[in-house]
Order: structure tokens, then C-alpha cells, then sequence
């Protein structure tokens, strides 16, 4: 009889495991609702482990918002770069945007990232995920100030409409909405 065992994990990788759990988690029930043995558990490692690789709750919190951030700062730069013009970087990243987000990890870690902005470190990584955010936009769409701001507007309420699953929307005012955050980009 054989008995097969899995392959032993490095720590960078049982960090990455840990790190996708924490997001999925910390994403549905926040900095305060979400317990590190859960994180722990679905990592399939123990709790004291999860704190030797990421030290307190808050540092892996902060690191699952750094990944939000950076996995959204990614796709802005590649609908950028792809783009064959300033209006049509705006589409791109809107539609890269609309495309993250339609991942309720991506939504969800972002969204409770800004709820826990009271805490200062906290506040400053978001502030600079954010700024990488704004910095890809400008960067490839050249932006009036009043071109960002409402740019930046939609998104906000891609996020709103992300939330309540209006994204998909096909009739009625959830329609609306989506079109809104989707179509029809006056850049």
C-alpha cells in the first residue's frame, strides 16, 4: 500500500496560502470581525505559524491590502499599456477595473481597507495605494482635473455597484447603474 504525502510547502509559499485566505476573510468581515485562526485553518497551518511569517493580525491585514491594491495597480497598468490612446486608456482601465472588482476578494479587501482607515498605519498604506492608483491613471490618460475626478467618481461607484451585484445588471435602475460605471465613457 502506497501512501502518497503532499509536497512540503517552502515559506514563501505557505505565506502566499495564508495570504489568499486572509484577503477572501479579512475582505468579508474586516480587520475586528475576522479571527487568525479561521485565516489559519483554511490555510491549512497552524495559528502561532500564521504569526511567525506575518507577526501580528494588523501586519497581515495591512499585507492583504497591499496585494488588493497591487493586484488593481497591475491591471491599470496593463489596459494602459495597451492602449492606443489617452481615451482609450480611460476605457481600458475602466473595463480593468470593472474586471477586478467583479472578484469579491479584490472588492471586498479594498472596501474594508477604507473602513479601517482610522488606524494611522493602515490609513497610510491605503494612501498609498490609492496614490499608485491615481499616479497609472494619470500617467496613461493625461487627465483634466476634472476629467480624474470624475473618472475617479465612477469608480466609486463601481465599487457601490460592485457591492450590491449591479454589475451585471440587465433591466431596470440596476441597468442604469451599470451602464453608468460601464459604458458610455465621456473621456
Amino acid at each position: 500500500m502506497s501512501t502518497a504525502t503532499a509536497p512540503r510547502l517552502t515559506a514563501d509559499e505557505r505565506r502566499e496560502e495564508i495570504l489568499r485566505a486572509a484577503v477572501t476573510h479579512f475582505g468579508r468581515t474586516g480587520l475586528h470581525g475576522t479571527s487568525t485562526e479561521t485565516i489559519a485553518q483554511e490555510a491549512g497551518v497552524s495559528q502561532p505559524y500564521l504569526f511567525r511569517l506575518f507577526g501580528t493580525k494588523k501586519a497581515l491585514f495591512i499585507e492583504a491590502v497591499r496585494w488588493g491594491f497591487e493586484v488593481t495597480a497591475t491591471a491599470f497598468r496593463e489596459a494602459g499599456e495597451a492602449a492606443v490612446d489617452r481615451h482609450d486608456a480611460f476605457r481600458r482601465i475602466g473595463i480593468a477595473y470593472g474586471s477586478v472588482i467583479t472578484d469579491r476578494r479584490y472588492l471586498g479587501i479594498q472596501l474594508q481597507a477604507y473602513a479601517a482607515t482610522d488606524d494611522e498605519d493602515i490609513r497610510q498604506v491605503v494612501e498609498e495605494g490609492f496614490g499608485n492608483l491615481v499616479k497609472a491613471i494619470v500617467h496613461y490618460t493625461d487627465p483634466t482635473p476634472e476629467q480624474l475626478a470624475a473618472f475617479l467618481g465612477r469608480g466609486m461607484l463601481m465599487n457601490v455597484a460592485g457591492s450590491l451585484g449591479l454589475l451585471e445588471a440587465t433591466e431596470g435602475w440596476a441597468s442604469m447603474v451599470r451602464r453608468a460605471c460601464i459604458e458610455d465613457v465621456p473621456y
